[in-house]
Formats: C-alpha cells, structure tokens, sequence
C-alpha cells in the first residue's frame, strides 16, 4: 500500500481531475457542430490526455527530485511535489518510467488520430508533446513561456484536439472557448508557484513569480481571472458561445473572493491556501458548467 500512495503521489492522482474538466470543453464544441460522437474515439482522446497529464507530473517529479528542489521547498496541499522520492528514492526510476509510458501512451494515440482523423491534428499534437518533454527542463527557466505553456497545453491543445477528433476539423468557436481554460490553468500553475519562489531560484528556474515578485504576480494572477468572465459574456454577445455558457458565471463570486484573498496574503503563503484550494475549484467547474452551458 506504501508504494501505491507513493505512485499515486507521482502522478498527482487528485490534479489529473483537471484533464477532463478542460477536455469537456472540446467535447461540447465538436459535438454542438457534428452533432454526434464517436464514443470509441472519444476514450482514446481522454486516454491520451490523461496520459499526457500524467506524464508531464511524473517527469517533474523525477526532474525535481534530481535536481534537488523536493528537499528545499516548503510542502503544501497545492505545490511542492508530492516528496514521494525524497522519502522513497528507490522509486526515482518508477517515475521516470511513468512519464515515459505516458509519453508513449499519448504519442501511440496520437499516431493513430494523424491516420483516422487528418494531418492537420499534427501541429496541435506536436505542440502538446514538446510542452511535456520541455515543461520542467526548460520553460520553467523562461519567465514569459512559462506564464502561458500551461495554458496552451491544457487550453490550446486538450480543447482544439478534442474538438478535431470529434469534427475532423478546427472551427473559430472552439479556438474561442479554449481561452477559458487557457487562462484558468496558466492562474492555476502562477498561484502554485508563490510558496516555492526561493527554493526554485536555488535551481535555476526564472518563471514569472521569480522575476516580477509575488505583488505583481497577484495583479497578473486577477487579471487572467477577471478574462476568464470577459471573454465568456464577449463571446456570448458576439454568437461565438451560445446563452447557457452563461452558467460558467456560477464562479463568479468565488472568483472575486480569490482575487481578493491573493492580492492581500500575496506575501504570507500560509494565509494563502484557503484562495488556493478556491482556485483549484475554480478550474475545476468553470471549465465544467462552462461545456455544459453548450448542452443547455
């Protein structure tokens, strides 16, 4: 059982909730213009980006473990990693190995949709690939691609290639909505980063929070929240997302009470976990009741 919780710890089993959360948005577009489901496809889609997922946590895990970051930050229930190798490490090559499978997984699936599906999923899949393998390595040492990889990878890529496995093809609409969880997940990745701002410095990592602070990272962080809503109610008045996505604004107030919490505590980590737990909620049903509002 020990070495179960310490895999689960590796892949960050609670956080791959967010895969199909985002992917819900592709799903409501392509269906909303075909009008029908492969369902077949539709699991091989959600496999690869579970897979994918998956594997970009375990190969930060394994990379920080490596490099040292796990013995210097501070643990919380949102950042930090899992210490799953700083108390096993034994199973370094176990995550190692995870993130390669998942690599693998996702690359196979995506081979298989290049040939049933079209080429043109190629660009999309290439850009998801690169963002996994060079997430940890590199983005984090690159302060504005590490702003906005998270949000291409979740965002961008999950919502445009689950709408092309579905249609055949991309469309303005799904572009469109793609920014909701574009900008939700880069608010999710910049908010988790505050309590390990020294620790990542010691290793070299110049993301956002490092070079700008936490202050002014709080003003990003708001703002990127504040668009989530903007966009929905411009794409509603401009016929891009039909009236029910309205549903999405059920986070409003809680949205509101993030911003405010994360602008005042910017500096006192420990007064911020309760606004990060409302931010990972956040990501969760905005997403959620967004995709639904296509149904609706």
């Amino acid at each position: 059982m020990g070495k179960i919780r310490i895999i689960l710890g590796l892949i960050r089993f609670p956080f791959l909730l967010l895969t199909p959360c985002c992917m819900s948005v592709g799903v409501a577009t392509g269906f909303r213009e075909a009008q029908t489901v492969d369902w077949g496809y539709l699991f091989l889609a959600f496999l690869g980006g579970l897979s994918a997922h998956l594997s970009v946590n375990a190969l930060n895990e394994y990379l920080d473990y490596r490099s040292g970051l796990d013995t210097k930050t501070q643990k919380t229930l949102f950042s930090g990693g899992s210490g799953g190798l700083t108390q096993c490490p034994q199973m370094a090559p176990v995550a190692l190995g995870l993130a390669l499978g998942g690599l693998v997984v996702t690359i196979a699936i995506g081979i298989f949709f290049l040939f049933t599906r079209g080429i043109w999923l190629l660009p999309i899949g290439a850009l998801g690939i690169l963002t996994i393998i060079a997430y940890t390595p590199w983005i984090t040492r690159h302060f504005w691609i590490c702003l906005f990889a998270p949000g291409i990878g979740f965002g961008t890529c999950m919502v445009l290639g689950t709408h092309f496995v579905i249609t055949g093809s991309y469309s303005w609409t799904a572009l469109a909505a793609s920014f909701v969880p574009f900008f939700l997940v880069n608010d999710l990745l910049l908010l988790n980063q505050f309590p390990d701002v020294e620790p990542d410095r010691e290793v070299g990592r110049r993301h956002f929070v490092i070079v700008f602070g936490r202050k002014k990272s709080a003003k990003v962080y708001g703002l990127f929240l504040l668009l989530v809503y903007t966009w929905i109610f411009g794409g509603i008045l401009a016929g891009l997302f039909p009236k029910g996505t309205s549903l999405a604004f059920f986070t409003f107030i809680p949205a509101l009470l993030a911003i405010r919490g994360v602008l005042k505590n910017a500096e006192d980590v420990a007064r911020l976990i309760p606004f990060m737990k409302i931010n990972v909620a956040l990501n969760l049903f905005t997403p959620l009741l967004f995709a639904i509002g296509f149904w609706v």
